[in-house]
C-alpha cells in the first residue's frame, strides 16, 4: 500500500502543541466527518493544487529536522489523514527511514484493512475521542462510532503509543457525566499516555461564511480555559493512568 502522491494543505513549522517536542505539523487535504466544532471546513474536500510527491513533502519537512531536537518530530493531521492511507503510509516511512519521529492526529475514520500498515510506521497516535457515546457520536460528526473503535482496537493490537483529546464546547459536553464516559473509555486502553481536553474556540467561524456552509454552534461562546481546566482536574481522579 504506497502511493507517491497526495493533497497537502498547509505545512506549519515550529509546532509544539501536536505531540512531543517542536514539531512540523502536516494537514492533508480532506475529511469524510463533518464535526459540528470544526475549525479546518477548508480542509473538507481535496484541492488538486494541493497535490504533492514524498519526495517533495519530505524534503520540505526535512528542512526542519534540525529544529526537532531530541523529542519533536512531524505530525500528520487534517482534515482526516486516513483518507489518504497509502500517500500516508509512504511518507511516514521514509520519515523514519530518516530518523524523524512520526505522530498521527486522527479521528480514526479510515479504511480498517489499511490500518495495521500505517501503524507500522507510526510512533505515535494522537486520537481525536469526538465522542465516547456511540449515540450521540453521528450527530456530532455526521458518521458512526464504529470505525474510529476498529481503528482503536487496531492500535491496541499494534501497541502504538497513545495520547487522547477530547474538545470541549460549552453546553454539549461540558459535564462531570460526560468526563466519567470519557475516563470509562480511556480506562479500558493500554498504552495511553496523556488526555487533554481542549476548549472549543470560534476562530474558525468566519471560514464557513465564506465557504458558504451553515455553522451549527453559531452563537455558542468559546470555552472557558478556566472551566475546561476544572473538568480536566476532576478526569484526572477518574483516569488510572493518573491514579496508579
Amino acid at each position: 500500500m504506497w502511493s507517491n502522491k497526495g493533497f497537502v494543505a498547509k505545512i506549519e513549522s515550529m509546532g509544539t502543541l501536536d505531540g512531543p517536542g517542536v514539531r512540523t505539523v502536516v494537514f492533508f487535504g480532506g475529511c469524510p466527518l463533518r464535526c459540528s466544532y470544526c475549525h479546518n471546513p477548508d480542509f473538507w474536500k481535496v484541492n488538486t493544487d494541493d497535490e504533492i510527491t514524498t519526495d517533495e513533502l519530505f524534503a520540505k519537512v526535512e528542512r526542519f529536522k534540525p529544529f526537532h531536537g531530541q523529542d519533536g518530530g512531524v505530525t500528520v493531521s487534517g482534515g482526516e489523514p486516513l483518507s489518504q492511507p497509502a500517500f500516508l503510509t509512504s511518507f511516514f516511512k521514509k520519515c523514519q527511514e530518516n530518523g524523524i519521529h512520526t505522530t498521527l492526529d486522527t479521528s480514526g475514520f479510515g479504511n480498517a484493512k489499511n490500518f495495521a500498515e500505517i501503524l507500522k510506521y507510526t510512533d505515535l497516535v494522537i486520537f481525536d475521542l469526538k465522542e465516547p457515546n456511540a449515540f450521540d457520536y453521528p450527530k456530532l460528526t455526521g458518521v458512526v462510532k464504529r470505525v474510529s473503535d476498529q481503528f482503536v482496537d487496531a492500535v491496541q493490537r499494534s501497541g502504538n503509543k497513545m495520547w487522547i483529546r477530547t474538545v470541549i464546547v460549552p453546553g454539549k459536553n461540558d459535564t462531570l457525566a460526560k468526563m466519567d464516559e470519557i475516563a470509562e473509555v480511556v480506562n479500558q486502553l493500554d498504552n495511553v499516555e496523556k488526555v487533554q481536553l481542549l476548549p472549543y474556540h470560534t476562530m474558525g467561524a468566519s471560514k464557513y461564511a465564506e465557504l458558504g456552509i451553515e455553522y451549527e454552534l453559531e452563537g455558542v461562546p468559546a470555552m472557558s480555559r478556566e472551566k475546561c481546566d476544572e473538568l480536566m482536574d476532576y478526569l484526572k481522579t477518574k483516569l488510572n493512568i493518573y491514579n496508579n
